[in-house]
């Protein structure tokens, strides 16, 4: 079956194009916004080929595998209407065919079904990070690529003495690495205000005060600038990504809120305007501060845990995370390692997090081995080992949505043993250059040196995910149960 059969097979399954209203990828999955849920046939769709899983969140999220997800999503897109990446929640989108053929009733239903959707979904921080993750990750590809160009660049730097600085086409590809950092608080914006249903552009105009003054060319007065309030020298840059965000979310709430007062013969030229000058100053004066107060809050929360629990933080990490990933919110942590790989940040580029989250998939393959071993189950035996190698190269989505979370006991002791590798990786200070690979994978983007440290401590995960699951997570009555022969 190739890809654009498996797209028509998904949208059959989640009830046609009618039944969507918006689709995104990010790097394992396809994240489908679904209008009326008794459509969807979760089982059949689990069982479409190349479907790894399913997830049920605020959106659906159909789990295929990186570089899979990217070559499925296209001709979903193409047969849903909507452009990748695009989502109109409001009940009255309707695709033209189906308003003229039946208008009112469909417009009733939508707006039952979004009701029942609200209802069941009605947890404001899930969908605040939701919303935070679908800002970041169309920017996952370039961030994967520029925090590997700048990490190789600086190995050959320091190895040759900048010998290569010289040479045309070295400083074009150096050029990639720092041009998205420098200038991704534009790219911050221009997503944030578009996933919050504002216009791009505005969001990428409000992105730019958290450029640096030497970027942008800010032109100097004779004397200091000075803020209101808090007399405080005015500056460009301040709050970096986060004010950048939150500017982009509060400029498409400023624009739809004066477009409802705008007249139409006005709205195309005043209502961008106002958006802009009224938006921006209120960012500068109390956004920009907010954004600040937070970037230094999170930067000290991670030296807590990091410097401060030393071992003890690199367990907690490691072994909770997974509990996030099970519902689709590691994505949300996206933003901070963006701003741990930023290498004008304090971290300078080098991201300490990663590593010890990635031995959480560890502490599953070391689970699935134990449940391999332990069980009678021929079927089940089956099914974990096909799991375990693609879990091994860093996609655990299939072990843990097919075999541990459903025996719940095992996934438990998974994220306990992971934990140790967490500890292993936190001992040995392992840090990453970039992010978007996990597993076997995450060799390539482990800094230089680090690498069998870094198999080190994936071993010491998968030891402690076998042990614990071996002596406290196998249920042989619960995987008959689930896993009838």
């Amino acid at each position: 079956m190739n890809n654009a059969d498996i797209a028509k097979k998904i949208l059959d399954k989640v009830g046609g194009k009618e039944n969507v209203f918006s689709n995104v990828a990010c790097m394992t999955r396809l994240r489908i916004g679904i209008r009326d849920d008794s459509k969807v046939n979760i089982d059949q769709l689990k069982r479409v080929d190349g479907v790894l899983a399913v997830v049920e969140a605020d959106t659906l999220q159909v789990v295929l595998g990186p570089g899979k997800v990217n070559k499925v999503a296209e001709p979903f897109a193409e047969l849903t209407g909507y452009p990748l990446g695009s989502a109109d929640e409001d009940e009255d989108t309707i695709s033209t065919d189906t308003k003229q053929a039946n208008l009112q009733e469909l417009k009733s239903m939508a707006s039952q079904n979004k009701a029942a959707n609200k209802a069941k979904h009605d947890k404001p921080i899930q969908r605040g990070l939701q919303h935070i993750a679908n800002v970041f990750i169309p920017l996952l590809p370039g961030i994967i690529a520029a925090g590997l160009i700048n990490g190789l660049t600086n190995v050959i730097d320091y190895q040759t003495g900048s010998a290569f600085n010289n040479d045309w086409w070295y400083m074009a590809i150096k050029t990639i690495g720092w041009g998205l950092f420098t200038f991704l608080p534009i790219f911050v914006g221009m997503n944030a205000t578009r996933e919050f249903k504002g216009s791009a552009i505005l969001g990428g105009i409000g992105g730019v005060f958290c450029l640096s003054a030497s970027i942008v060319g800010f032109p100097m007065a004779s004397q200091a600038l000075s803020m209101p309030i808090s007399n405080t020298p005015y500056v460009t840059g301040v709050g970096g990504l986060l004010t950048a965000l939150f500017l982009g979310i509060f400029l498409a709430w400023l624009e739809r809120s004066i477009r409802k007062f705008m007249p139409s013969i006005l709205d195309t030229f005043f209502t961008p305007l106002l958006t802009l000058i009224v938006g921006c100053l209120i960012a500068v004066v109390f956004l920009q501060p907010v954004g600040l107060w937070l970037t230094n809050a999170i930067y000290i929360a991670m030296d807590f845990v990091y410097g401060k629990l030393s071992w003890f933080g690199g367990y907690i990490l490691s072994s909770t995370f997974l509990g996030l990933v099970s519902v689709g919110l590691h994505q949300a942590l996206t933003p901070i390692h963006v701003m741990l790989n930023d290498p004008t940040g304090p971290t300078h580029g080098i991201n300490y997090l990663l590593p010890i989250l990635m031995t959480a998939g560890g502490g599953q393959v070391g689970a699935g081995l134990a449940l391999f071993f332990k069980s009678n189950n021929k079927r089940f035996k089956k099914m974990v080992m096909s799991s375990i190698p693609v879990a091994i190269l860093g996609v655990g989505e299939p072990l843990m949505y097919a075999v541990t979370l459903p025996l719940g006991r095992s996934f438990i002791t998974a994220c306990i043993g992971a934990g140790f590798g967490g500890i292993a990786a936190s001992l040995f200070k392992l840090g990453t250059v970039s992010q978007g690979v996990s597993g076997l994978f995450g060799l390539l983007i482990m800094q230089p040196g680090q690498q069998l440290l870094y198999l080190l401590a994936m071993l010491i995960a998968y030891i402690g995910g076998f042990i614990c699951t071996w002596f406290f997570g196998v249920d042989e009555d619960r995987i008959d149960e689930i896993f009838p022969e």
